[in-house]
């Protein structure tokens, strides 16, 4: 009896014995635990389940800062890829409406736009895509636990509910998959109570007004951009350089479309304190830094777009010891996904160095979810990923931009090919075509590889999409050079590009 009393004592100090006992016995409940439900971890989970392996995915939506929150599907799908090109559209659809009177449409009236009706159905169609998440783990017998879940050992995850009951889960392999969120600059007085983040703007009910969008990423310009194309003043406070990372010169077209469009900017200046009046309005105080002098003005809404940080804080990764970046707090990860721990794996948006981009997380995902099933020993190619900023006038890119060819490779051994051309389509509705460019960096010599590929114009995700294939397959300028176009189309430019920079020639298309 005694002995028993002493088997049952051991057993209750928190479950450790129980837990040795199944690492050491190679036993496990699932052979694949994944944290996170977004779009990669998904990926993951349902590419691992349908390999036969037994998997867990675990989902939890920390409220913003604004009590905003969401259904599963990570931020793509919620507050990110699909509710930000879905207001793009209504944009456009805007901009088209005005050309469409051009082109012989009568429209009786003003034209104004609702914001309430706009998001109502941009949030339906996104609660039907977090329905059909749960449906398709449940089709692909997924197990899914709305949980928030942190690392014990190797093999352990703790996942805890909402009502704070633990729940202990073993796992032949783990993998972190919890993607990040917004920051605020917690150091400017005012930022955090008064302001808001991609996180809340596409589930506002009501018009965030006037507003000022602080940050000059790919967020905060295709905020910007949508909301100046429904028609609300919208001012882009900017410290350094637009779209840090990308092509200097593409960004630059893009921000002086921007501001022909009617977006403002304010350029070199950083704010400094934001103040609730007692009209209701938000009183921003910044310098601005080319005159050194303080400068204010009201808004109704002000919008941090300054960069994200990783989900790994609670997640116990110093515990476990999973290395991290010190600087980005993210996860070092090899180029297998895999840490500084047996058995667990990262990928998507907290992987140090990795890009943060949905298609990349889905794909990394799946390849992992194989390579763990024994299946596969391929690894993601995270070279040559193709991207798309959707602002008013939307830039996409593949490669590598001139600024990177150049210090890889010496700006004498590029040759750039460039051509800006008028899309048909802004002919009859006589727009400024001023910024549709098209950018070609080639290696130079032999048939000229190319290594970058930049295009600003209408449809530019659809156009970059198609030519990305090429650079899986090593595409030259004699490549480029030998396809046919397509004839009307802003991409039929790309074929027949042959002006380079270094000839100094004049670069703009002539002709049909």
């Amino acid at each position: 009896m005694a002995a028993l009393c002493r088997v049952r004592h051991r057993w209750k100090r928190t479950n450790c014995i129980q837990l040795i006992t199944r690492n050491l016995t190679g036993t496990f409940d699932y052979d694949l635990v994944v944290i996170g439900g977004g779009s990669g971890g998904l990926a993951c989970s349902k590419e691992a389940a349908q390999l036969g392996q037994k998997v867990a995915v675990l989902d939890y939506v920390e409220p913003s800062v604004k009590g905003t929150k969401w259904g599963i599907g990570g931020t793509c799908v919620n507050v990110g890829c699909i509710p930000k090109k879905l207001m793009h559209q209504a944009a456009l659809l805007g901009t088209a409406l005005k050309d469409a009177q051009k082109y012989g449409w009568q429209i009786p009236g003003p034209i104004s736009h609702n914001w309430s009706t706009m998001a109502e159905a941009v949030q339906n169609h996104v609660r039907s895509l977090n329905w059909g998440h749960r449906v398709q783990l449940q089709d692909k017998e997924v197990k899914y636990l709305n949980i928030k879940g942190s690392l014990v050992d190797e093999h352990t995850v703790k996942g805890l509910t909402r009502t704070g009951k633990e729940i202990m889960l073993t796992a032949k392999n783990i993998v972190i998959a919890t993607g990040g969120r917004p920051k605020y600059p917690t150091h400017i007085p005012g930022a955090v109570e008064h302001g808001i983040t991609s996180d809340d703007i596409f589930w506002l009910k009501e018009s965030p007004g006037k507003t000022l969008v602080v940050g000059a990423s790919y967020v905060a310009l295709e905020c910007a951009g949508f909301l100046t194309g429904i028609g609300l003043d919208t001012t882009v406070m900017v410290r350094s350089i637009p779209l840090r990372g990308f092509d200097q010169q593409m960004a630059g077209l893009v921000t002086d479309y921007m501001e022909a469009y009617g977006t403002k900017f304010s350029w070199r200046s950083v704010p400094k304190s934001v103040d609730k009046l007692s009209s209701g309005a938000l009183q921003v105080t910044w310098t601005d830094e080319q005159t050194g002098k303080d400068q204010r003005d009201t808004f109704d809404s002000v919008l941090w777009a300054i960069g994200r940080a990783p989900e790994t804080k609670t997640l116990g990764l110093e515990k476990v010891g999973v290395k991290l970046n010190k600087e980005s707090g993210k996860i070092l990860v090899a180029a297998d996904e895999s840490t500084s721990v047996p058995n667990i794996y990262a990928f998507g948006d907290i992987g140090e160095g990795r890009p943060e981009l949905t298609p990349t997380a889905i794909k990394a995902g799946k390849l992992l979810a194989r390579r763990l099933a024994g299946q596969t020993n391929e690894l993601m190619n995270y070279d040559n990923v193709a991207t798309t900023v959707f602002t008013p006038l939307e830039y996409g890119c593949v490669g590598l931009s001139e600024e990177e060819a150049e210090g890889r490779h010496g700006k004498d051994s590029i040759e750039v090919y460039h051509a800006f051309y008028k899309p048909l389509e802004f002919t009859v509705a006589e727009r400024d075509a001023s910024q549709c460019y098209i950018k070609v960096v080639c290696k130079r010599g032999g048939d000229q590889r190319i290594l970058g590929l930049h295009f600003t114009g209408p449809n530019a995700g659809e156009v970059t999409q198609g030519f990305a294939m090429g650079f899986q397959c090593g595409a030259t300028l004699t490549h480029l050079k030998e396809t046919v176009g397509i004839h009307p189309t802003c991409a039929e430019e790309l074929t027949k590009v042959n002006v380079s920079k270094r000839s100094g020639l004049d670069a703009t298309v002539t002709g049909c």
